[in-house]
Parts: C-alpha cells; sequence; structure tokens
C-alpha cells in the first residue's frame, strides 16, 4: 500500500487497489442480485431475468459475463436441443456472497430509515429550488 506524506493510506488511485477492482465491480445496481439469486444454487438465464425485477436480457447478460469473468459464476452450456445454459456460483462467489450478506443485512435493517432520511433532504432541498 501506499502511503502520502501525512502517513495515510492512498491506495485508492493504486491499480491494485481493492475498491477499484472488486467493490466497484460487484458494487453496481444488479451484480449483488444476481448473486444472491444464485446463492441457493444453479439457475437458468430466463429464471433470473424473471426474478431479477427491472433488469434487462442485455444487463443481464452482460453483468452475468462480467461474473463470469471475475470468477464468481460459473456458465455451463449443456450440448442439447434446445441448448440449455445454467449459470451458478463459483466458490469464489459464495465467499463474497456470505461476505456481502453483512451489508445485505444491515441495508434491509436500516431501509426505512434510509427512505425516510432522503424524504426528508427531498422535501427541504425542493422547498429552497421553490424558494429561489
Amino acid at each position: 500500500m501506499n502511503y502520502n506524506e501525512t502517513g495515510k493510506r492512498i491506495f485508492i488511485r493504486d491499480e491494485n487497489c481493492p475498491i477499484r477492482n472488486v467493490v466497484a465491480q460487484i458494487g453496481d445496481k444488479w451484480s449483488i442480485l444476481i448473486l444472491f439469486s444464485l446463492a441457493d444454487g444453479a439457475d437458468r438465464f430466463n429464471s433470473l431475468k424473471s426474478r431479477i425485477e427491472g433488469i434487462s436480457q442485455r444487463m443481464l447478460t452482460q453483468t452475468l459475463r462480467e461474473l463470469e469473468r471475475d470468477g464468481f459464476v460459473e456458465r455451463t452450456v449443456y450440448p442439447q436441443v434446445p441448448v440449455k445454459v445454467e449459470y451458478k456460483l463459483t466458490e469464489l462467489g459464495q465467499g463474497l456472497t456470505k461476505s456481502v450478506w453483512g451489508l445485505v443485512s444491515w441495508a434491509n435493517e436500516h431501509l426505512d430509515e434510509i427512505k425516510t432520511s432522503r424524504n426528508q433532504y427531498d422535501q427541504e432541498h425542493n422547498e429552497k429550488t421553490d424558494n429561489q
């Protein structure tokens, strides 16, 4: 890790920074939802799409490819007619899902507080905008 002149870590600019290389990659809108959808076992594309509300076919395809590239998801093609494709978590993906569970639990526990805060902020800032 790198340190600045005051002795604080400055790893965010480093290309080996875990935030830049892992957290940012899985911190998008869909990755965590896909990982948790696969937590109970292998699933097919259309089943995932129907279970993840709001995701487009293109975005699901793109995100699954990124998760596969990073080693979190394994894609298996079965040579049959029609072709059957399944996605499942790798051991690395299972470990990540377990690690992220604390964040997901925290978010679930504090969702109402966060929504209340957002509403208050929006009301205050809309009033300021209206009064200007």
